[in-house]
């Protein structure tokens, strides 16, 4: 792994990382805007906020810690699943487009993290690939 892709893979984790914890840490207390959010406005149960917040803390351990890269696959799996499926609620709720910029943002942290992750991280690695 070069050094500049070491770098873009940091960069993106932790942003990725940092912006799962912080929603995740919201869902899971639920602050009042974000179950009015989600359970008024989008329609979901006020329940899914904590399953969803765990399931983020959980997903930002498997990919910060080393090794596991089959679990480290599922957690890469998880975020774009949930970002993308924010993405469609807000779209099915015909929502403002500045709702759609947190998710997406996640999505492409959740794919440039993924795309760059060392080989050690990889279910193939680079060398073996054909």
């Amino acid at each position: 792994m070069t050094k500049r892709n070491k770098i873009i893979y940091w960069i993106a984790t932790v942003w990725l990382s940092l912006g799962m914890i912080s929603t995740a840490i919201v869902q899971i207390i639920k602050m009042k805007e974000e179950v009015e959010h989600t359970s008024l406005h989008l329609g979901y149960p006020s329940y899914f906020l904590t399953i969803i917040g765990v399931w983020k803390i959980l997903g930002v351990v498997a990919v910060i810690i080393p090794k596991y890269p089959l679990i480290k696959e599922w957690a890469y799996a998880g975020f774009f699943f949930v970002m993308s499926g924010a993405i469609f609620s807000h779209l099915a709720c015909k929502d403002e487009v500045m709702e759609y910029f947190g998710p997406a943002l996640l999505i492409i942290l959740t794919i440039v993290s993924w795309y760059f992750r060392p080989d050690d991280c990889k279910l193939i690695p680079s060398n073996q690939a054909k």
